[in-house]
């Protein structure tokens, strides 16, 4: 191993994609629009440099290998590597990784991490990731421009790659900030319906803190890190994870998928309420253990094995509750609700409830009201309201003061529906002294849990 081989081998592990020809090999730089001739002649430019003055001369020194490239207008990159192939093919099965198809999807690391020996050696490996998954759009940041991120996207269901990497940029003092997990837990925190959350895993690093510990060799990444870090008005410190706290997550619904075969078998089954808990299932010595266990103590506050909030038209709506049992077999009273009234009330109120911490979140209320209201004034995209929940509906009521909302209120805690015209909303109640008896622990892991199925019986 040296630091040039380092870096090829972060190249293929990050872009690599194999197909059937004996001699031609594939590295996508999955840019799109960052990389575009069209949006951005100067950087595709630097781009094209990088490849031939210095990807090239690599490949043709360590194996004999000739480099071309080829782009789409829309951004997407393709190194070609062209020759005898054998030499690198036989190398890359040693580590354990295949030669098939899209390297990042089956990728595991654990066999080329013990021969990075040095910080010099895994920063190599790491930039050889980071200028092909390493993103640095502006828009990966953490609630504003102030705080950048350079963001690795990683395809596929291999958790223990994400893991090995967030342990292999701790051993450089590179803090990992956030990793959103390909799991529908993160991607479909509030519709368990939603079959399109296998979306890839997001490992995210402040910019300011990659740019100390780790590198770009690509000129065109670290030149655009330098243009998204001029937006900052102060340097972002990473926190060593077991070192952070971890606040009260947002309630997040129980997925028809989280027993999906796609998930490895350590995290099948299984419910995570913050993105740390899958770090402590997984039992990195990093994770902060003592907080992911206080997550899970309360974890009854966390969790809803209804719908948190269904967005659909009103016949979508009709058909989900069809098909459920519990929903169908209700008595639901009708209400004729003044939008206004609702908007008045705080977000942290709860509605309809038996109890002081039981009923409906008046939070996701107002949100399902900005999308009914959205849906109606064509202010959609896809299924968000173009603009905030609060936005949306007071410059509705400022022309629409006395508008209402009918809404449809089971005799027991189970979702609520709102309608307004074509469209309609499912909510479902906080009520964690219920919601605490459908919580399993898995005795193969301390730390995982599962939540069985609710039944009319737990309601009653």
């Amino acid at each position: 191993m040296n630091t040039d081989k380092a870096y090829i081998l972060g190249l293929v592990i990050g872009g690599g994609v194999w197909g059937n020809a004996e001699d031609v090999f594939r590295i996508r730089l999955p840019f799109k629009q960052w990389g575009s001739y069209e949006v951005n002649p100067k950087r595709a430019g630097d781009i094209s440099r990088d490849v031939m003055k210095m990807v090239s001369p690599l490949f043709k020194a360590i194996y004999n290998i000739s480099v071309s490239y080829d782009t789409s207008a829309s951004g997407v990159w393709n190194i070609l590597c062209e020759g005898d192939l054998s030499t690198l093919k036989e190398e890359l099965e040693n580590y354990g990784i295949k030669c098939e198809g899209e390297v990042r999807k089956t990728a595991n690391i654990n066999n080329i991490v013990p021969e990075l020996v040095d910080d010099n050696l895994k920063r190599r490996f790491i930039a050889g990731l980071a200028d092909t998954i390493g993103s640095t759009k502006q828009t990966h940041r953490r609630f504003n421009d102030d705080k950048q991120m350079v963001s690795f996207e990683i395809s596929g269901f291999e958790f223990d790659f994400v893991c090995s990497l967030c342990k292999l940029l701790h051993s450089i003092n590179c803090y990992p900030d956030q990793i959103l997990w390909n799991h529908p837990n993160f991607h479909c925190g509030s519709n368990p319906y939603d079959r399109k959350w296998k979306k890839g895993f997001k490992l995210r690093v402040f910019l300011d803190q990659y740019e100390k510990f780790g590198a770009f060799a690509f000129v065109s990444k670290a030149l655009s890190a330098k243009e998204n870090q001029a937006l900052e008005k102060s340097k972002n410190q990473g926190i060593p994870c077991n070192e952070r706290e971890i606040k009260m997550p947002s309630v997040t619904c129980v997925h028809c998928e989280e027993n999906s075969e796609l998930l490895p078998e350590n995290i099948r089954g299984g419910h995570y309420l913050h993105n740390r808990h899958v770090c402590a299932v997984l039992q990195c010595e990093h994770a902060p253990y003592g907080e992911v266990q206080k997550l899970i103590d309360k974890a009854e506050y966390c969790i809803n094995p209804f719908p948190v909030l269904v967005k659909a038209t009103g016949e979508e709506i009709d058909e989900i509750i069809e098909a459920d049992p519990l929903l169908k077999n209700r008595s639901y009273q009708t209400r004729n609700v003044k939008i206004s009234d609702l908007y008045g009330l705080a977000d942290n109120k709860l509605m309809y409830g038996k109890s002081g911490e039981s009923g409906y979140p008046v939070k996701k209320i107002k949100l399902a009201l900005a999308y009914l209201i959205a849906a109606k004034t064509d202010q959609l995209n896809g299924s968000r309201p173009k603009g905030s929940k609060d936005k949306v509906i007071k410059n509705y009521l400022e022309n629409h003061p006395d508008s209402e909302v009918l809404m449809f209120v089971p005799e027991i805690l189970t979702p609520m529906i709102i309608r307004m015209g074509a469209y309609a909303t499912l909510i479902g109640p906080n009520n964690p002294k219920v919601y605490k008896n459908l919580i399993q622990n898995c005795p193969e892991n301390r730390y995982k849990i599962k939540i069985r199925k609710i039944t009319e019986e737990d309601l009653k």
